[in-house]
């Protein structure tokens, strides 16, 4: 009775035998102490140098209506004040920034990731005569520069009337030859035995789409969302561009202008701090998601 209560006993596994040459190897590919101490010293100054410009921002915002002296004035817990966020708010259109900043980022990110979805779907599961060719050449979009197009874009959303508008603002950045490329290179690490057992289940591909293939791909949507929305949310050129009215601004040109208003240096950094804080959010909340796209897709592609 007692040697059945007794837990099994398990044989020890036996290294795999190794060569003279291959045992050097594998101890010299093994960090020592003093090597783990300097990677953490190196890691450490890597995210205290990334760091430290939010963390002057910050307080720098703080502090409204000193002069700048360093290191004195990136003291926190001295002289602090939030005048510059409520003279932001108040004073400055920043509310109105933030809602088309909003609309832009948003409304291109859902239509990004759908068109992108349908797109990489079909260069993944589909055959049609042309696929390769229409897919590489799609995809050499990428080697041309945005600022090339620049000017035919600016004529085109012009003449039909897409100057000062949100759909002009959000149309031509649609077309992204980036997104499709990861949406077919992880699309087609899923099985067809998924597909081929729905279309005999009777549904049709649109169907499948919605049913299957956006569920799998929820990793990579989530990826590419952060991606797309920090794109949108950080252009300048574009909405520079295409917005002429004070109304129309994003954040970023929204708090660029201000420096022609003779704005102090507190006030921009403030608004810089609000503009700041959606991004900072929205990557906290789908950080999971962010690395198991990015890994599944370097797996599948």
């Amino acid at each position: 009775m007692t040697a059945l209560l007794q837990p099994p006993t398990q044989s020890p596994v036996t290294p795999p035998k190794m060569s003279t040459k291959q045992r050097r190897a594998y101890r010299a590919l093994q960090p020592t102490g003093w090597g783990i101490v300097g990677r953490w010293i190196w890691l450490s100054l890597a995210g205290i140098l990334s760091f430290f410009p939010f963390y002057a921002m910050v307080v720098l915002s703080l502090k409204p209506g000193m002069v700048v002296e360093l290191p004195g004035s990136l003291l926190p817990f001295q002289d602090i004040s939030f005048d510059a966020y409520e003279q932001v708010l108040a004073g400055q259109n920043i509310l109105g920034w933030l809602g088309n900043t909003l609309i832009y980022s948003l409304v291109s990110v859902v239509a990004v990731l759908f068109l992108s979805a349908l797109a990489g779907y079909a260069f993944a599961k589909k055959r049609f005569r042309g696929k390769e060719v229409m897919f590489w050449s799609f995809l050499a979009m990428v080697m041309v520069p945005f600022h090339v197009t620049l000017i035919p874009t600016f004529i085109l959303m012009a003449n039909l009337g897409g100057v000062d508008t949100y759909w002009g603002l959000i149309l031509p950045s649609l077309a992204n030859a980036q997104a499709v490329f990861l949406m077919r290179q992880f699309i087609q690490g899923l099985p067809d035995e998924l597909f081929e057992a729905a279309r005999i289940d009777g549904a049709g591909e649109f169907r499948i789409f919605l049913r299957i293939v956006l569920p799998l791909c929820k990793p990579i949507l989530a990826t590419l969302g952060i991606f797309v929305f920090l794109w949108h949310w950080n252009d300048f050129l574009w909405p520079l561009i295409i917005a002429k009215s004070n109304a129309m601004f994003t954040l970023t040109v929204g708090i660029s202008s201000l420096q022609q208003q003779n704005v102090p240096l507190s006030t921009m950094l403030a608004g810089s701090v609000v503009a700041l804080l959606p991004i900072f959010l929205a990557y906290l909340i789908a950080q999971r998601y962010v690395q198991e796209g990015v890994a599944g897709t370097g797996i599948k592609g």
